[in-house]
């Protein structure tokens, strides 16, 4: 009851000109496991009765659709280029969630012509109006281009692990977006933890360095334990929070994306989100092209 509940608001919400929240899982360097936790963050807020689109924008190396056991013969730079129609790109997994696979010409996004980036301008706002969520799952590392469609975005998920360098990398890029933009969202994860103290002490380290040396709080979310159900989840090819809803990454996972879910800005008007969101990816663009 709760779920149809919660799936009813949201589509009230959507019939009343509230629109979707766009969010990036980053993370400083890659290993860190992101790609699995954005897709079973996902289908964790789709079975919560979220609306969600998730666009793998990890040029050349896309996982979720192999995490899922499945061929992608399109994506989103075909319909960029006009050869495909935008819900012929799209694809099905969990829970109802959709996902679409970037593609490798996505690495040339300065180099769009205007046709392009109305193109892209179009499929955004059109998923601001059906989706609670459009959620990017980026590459690692931090690509000029990369960075700057984070900043657009209204909210960030950085990963980390307990490794030195995964939480100087994450620290490094949180700091280069708030320089960018001081208002950002920041949600930070340890994944991989191999003690609960371990884990506490990553994202507290995260939130304290962003506390101390840019004056920025952040929300932790939580951390995720080193589990064997996550192995044996990617064999099977299945999230792990719907082939084993039991196990301890699984229920951890439950309660991190509900922490998420009443941590959100998810009552922003719709004009104040359209001003952040697709107005950054316009001057991204008109940036790049002066």
């Amino acid at each position: 009851m709760r779920d149809q509940a919660e799936s009813l608001r949201m589509h009230m919400l959507r019939n009343q000109g509230q629109i979707g929240r766009s969010i990036a899982v980053v993370s400083g360097k890659g290993g860190v496991g992101k790609s699995n936790f954005s897709l079973n963050f996902s289908s964790m807020l789709a079975s919560l009765g979220k609306k969600i689109v998730v666009i793998d924008m990890d040029i050349g190396m896309g996982n979720i659709h192999i995490l899922l056991g499945k061929s992608v013969p399109t994506n989103l730079k075909d319909y960029l280029d006009g050869k495909q129609s935008l819900e012929s790109v799209m694809y099905e997994g969990p829970n109802g969630m959709k996902y679409i696979s970037g593609g490798s010409g996505l690495n040339g996004v300065l180099e769009w012509t205007d046709e392009m980036f109305d193109r892209l301008i179009q499929a955004f706002e059109h998923f601001q109006k059906e989706y609670d969520v459009i959620l990017f799952d980026m590459g690692a590392g931090a690509t000029n281009k990369i960075l700057d469609l984070i900043v657009a975005v209204d909210d960030v998920i950085v990963i980390s692990t307990a490794e030195p360098t995964a939480i100087t990398d994450a620290y490094s890029m949180m700091k280069y977006i708030h320089f960018k933009d001081p208002e950002k969202n920041f949600y930070v994860v340890c994944n991989r933890a191999f003690t609960a103290e371990e884990g506490r002490d990553t994202v507290t380290r995260l939130s304290f360095a962003m506390s101390k040396f840019l004056d920025k709080d952040v929300t932790i979310l939580g951390s995720l334990p080193e589990d064997p159900a996550v192995r044996k989840a990617v064999r099977e090819q299945m999230p792990f929070s719907i082939l084993y809803p039991e196990a301890e990454i699984s229920k951890t996972l439950r309660v991190m994306t509900n922490r998420f879910i009443e941590s959100s800005q998810e009552e922003v008007h719709a004009n104040e989100q359209q001003n952040t969101f697709i107005s950054r990816l316009k001057n991204m663009f008109k940036k790049g092209r002066d």
